[in-house]
């Protein structure tokens, strides 16, 4: 049972660590979104809702006209956004 446990941690950590990684705001769902830091449904809601009215992203400073983002939460994640 212990064994079982263990794997089913590890695994669950490695899962964790390879979603870890960088996530395209111009490409993304709503459900990819969410697992930026500070960023939970409504504002990525809002980012897709403002992506699909305005056409992608081109800088991470594009996002702070999106309601509710602001520089704080654009430091947070800045080394995590991609734009391609």
């Amino acid at each position: 049972m212990l064994k079982q446990v263990m794997t089913f941690l590890f695994a669950s950590l490695f899962s964790m660590a390879a979603w870890a990684g960088s996530v395209n705001v111009n490409e993304a769902s709503v459900s990819e979104l969410v697992q930026l830091n500070g960023v939970g449904q409504v504002k990525a809601e809002r980012i897709v809702d403002y992506r699909e009215a305005n056409g992608e992203f081109e800088q991470a400073e594009d996002l702070l006209a999106v309601k509710g983002i602001g520089a704080k939460t654009l430091e947070k994640n800045r080394d995590d956004l991609e734009f391609e």
